[in-house]
């Protein structure tokens, strides 16, 4: 029987909506770049894969990549507006706070695995009133050369968290999330309502949660 003691969340789209903050940050990027600006739904679609994908795809859909250099001048410039501006619209989704604070007091250790630089989720989560509940933050700039969905990434978490994959769950809400977690043999709780291209039901979730109150009880059936 597996007895969980660890559980390591995603964190847009899973514990926070920030897609408005990153709407904000890109389109000012962008404007000061002479392209369109993109709607919510647009930066939702892109959403998942770290800063440099996002302001790639941004550009793509925009009018299309020019030369590197000029890329990594607009990613600069985001990071630079997105960093100044990271928690203005940006909220947890009901029930996170109470849920993790109740999970907390269970005796569970939480930590965060993100795609988000570090010092960016660790500033959001401060901003939120969230940072306390965890006792590790590993971002997409954490571990060299690897974030979702490799497994290094989640695997890098579990080692800051002091455990293994056999004491883990993942809560999510994309396919990256649960690729990571099925390479190290994680099970997988997703919620609906993420930033994740594919379906939620296609994901190949244990378990499937449309309330963040829910996440105790799911817990409870995987142990």
């Amino acid at each position: 029987m597996r007895v969980i003691t660890l559980i390591v969340f995603d964190l847009d789209g899973t514990l926070i909506d920030s897609a408005p903050d990153l709407q904000a940050a890109l389109n000012t990027m962008l404007t000061e770049a002479g392209r369109r600006p993109l709607l919510l739904d647009e930066v939702i679609a892109i959403v998942g894969d770290g800063a440099g994908v996002l302001v790639r795809r941004a550009l793509a859909i925009t009018g299309g990549l020019g030369a590197e250099s000029e890329t990594d001048r607009l990613l600069a410039r985001f990071l630079a507006i997105y960093e100044a501006h990271a928690a203005d619209l940006t909220y947890a989704y009901c029930g996170v706070e109470q849920t993790l604070a109740a999970l907390r007091a269970a005796g569970f250790r939480l930590g965060i695995c993100t795609n988000k630089p570090e010092r960016m989720s660790c500033a959001i989560l401060a901003k939120l009133g969230l940072d306390s509940y965890f006792s590790a933050v590993i971002g997409g700039d954490s571990v060299p050369g690897a974030r979702k969905p490799d497994p290094r990434h989640l695997e890098a978490a579990l080692v800051a968290l002091g455990g293994a994959a056999d004491q883990a769950v993942m809560v999510g809400d994309s396919i990256n999330d649960v690729a990571a977690a099925r390479s190290l043999g994680v099970p997988v709780i997703v919620r609906t309502g993420g930033y994740g291209a594919v379906p939620t039901e296609d994901l190949g979730a244990d378990i499937i949660i449309r309330e963040f109150a829910e996440l105790p009880a799911a817990i409870s059936r995987l142990s």
